[in-house]
């Protein structure tokens, strides 16, 4: 059964929407960007339902001045209190509840990260860290891009045969073939991952721009103690969807949270 339902996060009201459930596991889904809790093309919805049909029970909220949700929006970095006035609603509407799992796609992950709430462990995807100016992809997206350039034969024949702007591709090779130090946000997310008191699934999709600046980034030095942690497992499939929209990305999403929800 789903339930639309309201709670309190400092004064204002916000939305969320329960699938109902009988075990005594659950799962906090936030959401990333300003997505409302539908989430991209029903995806969350469609999610919680299909955990729901599980056994248990999915609770998804819109965080202050998002959806349906009173408040002004913060964004991510100041959504700590709404997470954790949305795990205070969701056990108060199944006090059965014994563990929570909480999920979050890109923003939201770092959200979890940042915020540390109360929950006993995290399903997080493509993890948000990027700060960067202007509108160019992460340099480690750009780079990535390159790669796969050169490992193809056809943009060989294109740059022998002047099909290729070579004082362009010279500039963008410089542009990226330094490392970039690791940004603030991302030595925080690094921070979060080491001091969570809980598993952690980590489900990259390969081609995602923002998938490819974390992966960059967990090479690191900031995220050595994370790296070494026995309890975080990181997945990457073959991907671009960043929401993980195929029937096939969907799947491995599907199973990798009911994997974390069996977890005992």
């Amino acid at each position: 059964m789903r339930e639309r339902l309201y709670f309190d996060c400092d004064g204002a009201r916000l939305a969320a929407t329960l699938d109902s459930g009988t075990a005594q596991t659950g799962l906090l889904i936030v959401s990333g960007g300003n997505e409302i809790r539908i989430g991209a093309h029903r995806g969350m919805a469609r999610l919680a339902s299909d955990i729901a049909a599980s056994g248990y029970p999915v609770f998804r909220f819109d965080r202050r001045g998002i959806g349906d949700s009173e408040g002004s929006n913060g964004e991510f970095l100041s959504s700590g209190p709404d997470i954790a006035a949305a795990l205070a609603a969701f056990r108060a509407h199944c006090p059965q509840l014994t563990r929570i799992i909480a999920f979050g796609n890109c923003d939201a992950a770092s959200a979890l990260l940042l915020h540390q709430p109360d929950v006993d462990g995290l399903v997080l995807t493509n993890i948000w860290v990027i700060e960067q100016q202007g509108d160019l992809p992460p340099a480690a997206a750009i780079r990535a891009r390159y790669i796969e350039k050169l490992k193809n034969p056809r943009e060989w024949v294109r740059l022998f045969t002047g099909a290729v702007n070579l004082k362009k591709l010279a500039g963008g090779l410089l542009s990226v073939a330094k490392p970039a130090a690791p940004s603030s946000l991302a030595e925080k997310v690094a921070a979060g991952l080491t001091s969570f008191k809980g598993p952690i699934s980590i489900l990259l999709a390969s081609k995602d721009n923002t998938a490819i600046a974390f992966a960059d980034a967990w090479t690191g030095a900031a995220f050595k103690a994370a790296r070494a942690r026995r309890d975080i497992k990181l997945t990457t499939i073959d991907s671009a969807s960043h929401s993980f929209a195929s029937e096939t990305d969907y799947a491995v999403l599907k199973t990798k949270i009911i994997a974390a929800l069996a977890d005992d």
